[in-house]
């Protein structure tokens, strides 16, 4: 097996670190705290090519391969997982679902902007009703007799960057007989009529990454803004969560390791009965579960990304290897914060210490695309062949 990183990647790597260090770890706290979306990190993000690591130059991204992607998330998210979040949805989500399923000038004018840090991207499948259930939904779309465009009503909500999203990659009925056989994509120009913003959502963690519910009012969406054909926005929707959960898992390892750092820096400077705290046994034990665990979890996303860039020469899914990476990663992201928080004691409870904003943010990496209940479902089915 090959270990060793290209220089393209490490080069990636690199301006994501330096960038995080830079720009990201000094506000967010201020981020958490009011729940403002970081518009101004973000647009410098996109410059970085950072919003469409692996969109080719042609349409706005830096080209990269999934390997490279998943390096600068852990980089992103372990300073601020809010902002790891933005970026995983623009990257995995919205851009990932059009590049692979979109005509050309849907590339050219869904993408392009999104990519290069102009524009925000985001993803609507969960509706009220239908979490995990995502085939139940109600949101119908029917088109006109002339066939020119879509008239769009119902609800999606718990859509990231749904507060300031130019574009949104929406799933709706067609076919409400045919059950998910009867689901299309749609592209969504949020700035038409009949897109309605609800209330920006009050969350635990993340809080920096705006979250709303959308509603669409007899909204006329172009015939042309369909992804693909009728029928197949079930498959496409598959497909994207494929590549968001490496998205979601890589967030998770940043956030691991974020608070992996904080505790092993602190048990190196915090002292008791006279000695440095990481002397003492049992804490050297929590030190060592945590970096087992962590670097696990790491080369278990990098496998899943690798997999990923195999499958899209292939035609191959990997999907175990993505539901794998999700559900270790992300419950090792809120294990290792709830260990951070007990070894900080008292000062892990305090706003004060950024250990807290981690064990937040860690628990929603194993909730949303697809929780850890799903996850072992998914596993459980494809490796016993069983439903």
């Amino acid at each position: 097996m090959q270990f060793e990183l290209t220089e393209e990647q490490l080069m990636i790597q690199a301006a994501a670190h330096d960038f995080a260090r830079d720009e990201i770890v000094p506000v967010a706290a201020g981020y958490d705290a009011s729940g403002e979306f970081p518009a101004a990190t973000i647009a410098q993000m996109g410059e970085l090519g950072l919003m469409g690591v692996e969109v080719p130059a042609e349409y706005g991204g830096a080209g990269l391969d999934p390997i490279g992607y998943v390096l600068a998330m852990i980089e992103i998210s372990a300073a601020d997982a809010a902002h790891g979040t933005i970026m995983s949805v623009n990257n995995s989500l919205y851009a990932h679902g059009i590049l692979k399923n979109g005509t050309e000038e849907q590339k050219q004018r869904f993408v392009t902007p999104v990519a290069s840090g102009q524009a925000i991207g985001a993803y609507a499948l969960t509706e009220p009703q239908s979490g995990s259930d995502s085939a139940n939904m109600r949101t119908r779309a029917v088109r006109s007799e002339d066939g020119g465009h879509y008239v769009i009503n119902g609800k999606k909500s718990w859509i990231t960057s749904g507060p300031v999203a130019d574009y949104v990659v929406l799933f709706a009925m067609t076919d409400p007989q045919a059950g998910a056989r009867g689901v299309s994509a749609f592209v969504i120009d949020t700035s038409k009529d009949g897109f309605v913003r609800g209330k920006t959502e009050p969350k635990l963690g993340i809080r920096a990454s705006a979250t709303c519910e959308i509603e669409l009012e007899d909204y006329h969406c172009p015939a042309d803004c369909r992804l693909g054909e009728e029928g197949e926005g079930f498959k496409i929707a598959m497909g994207v969560l494929d590549a968001g959960r490496i998205g979601i898992a890589a967030q998770a390892v940043g956030i691991a390791q974020a608070a992996y750092d904080a505790s092993l820096a602190y048990v190196r400077e915090r002292k008791a009965f006279g000695q440095e705290i990481g002397s003492f046994q049992m804490l050297q034990a929590k030190i060592a579960d945590m970096k087992s665990r962590l670097e696990a979890a790491r080369l278990l996303t990098l496998r899943a990304a690798w997999a990923k860039e195999q499958g899209e020469k292939s035609g191959k899914r990997y999907t175990l290897e993505g539901s794998m990476a999700k559900l270790f990663a992300s419950e090792t992201a809120m294990w290792v914060a709830h260990q951070a928080v007990q070894i900080h004691g008292g000062m892990g409870y305090s706003k004060e210490m950024p250990v807290e904003r981690y064990f937040r943010d860690a628990k929603i990496t194993e909730i949303y695309e697809g929780t850890s209940e799903i996850q072992r479902m998914v596993i459980g089915r494809l490796e016993t062949g069983l439903r």
